[in-house]
């Protein structure tokens, strides 16, 4: 028997402790799956026999639990591109009040990355 460990920054509630364990459960020769959203961490115990550290390796990178989680972020660049994330607008009424909204595009996914979901979708879907 071996023993694996990663770390999966994607790995961040019980539904995703539920999934990963699913789909490493599945692999042959998987025998025991320690898998913890407070420490970010799946540790695997198999036959070496049967799977290797790169299978499941390549499981969890397909399934989106390992890498970083991408988030996209202001920078002062964008500003000075004209291609802003905060727009401000004052009202003559009132002459003193901002406010804040940021524009997202839908890509044909969630806008926070959650691994094991699908794209949230529409009443009229």
């Amino acid at each position: 028997m071996q023993t694996s460990t990663f770390d999966t920054p994607a790995l961040y509630g019980d539904h995703h402790v539920t999934e990963v364990r699913r789909l490493l459960f599945a692999i042959p020769g998987v025998k025991d799956v320690y898998a913890s959203s407070a420490f970010r961490a799946v540790q695997i115990t198999f036959d070496e026999a049967q799977t290797s550290h790169e299978a499941l390796a390549k499981v969890l990178e397909s399934a989106g639990y390992l890498g970083e989680i991408p988030v996209i972020s202001e920078t002062h660049l964008a500003a000075e591109m004209g291609n802003i994330f905060r727009h401000s607008a004052v009202y003559e009424a009132l002459k003193k009040t901002v406010t804040f909204q940021q524009k997202v595009p839908y890509s044909g996914r969630p806008l926070w990355n959650c691994p094991g979901l699908g794209v949230v979708r529409s009443m009229e879907e």
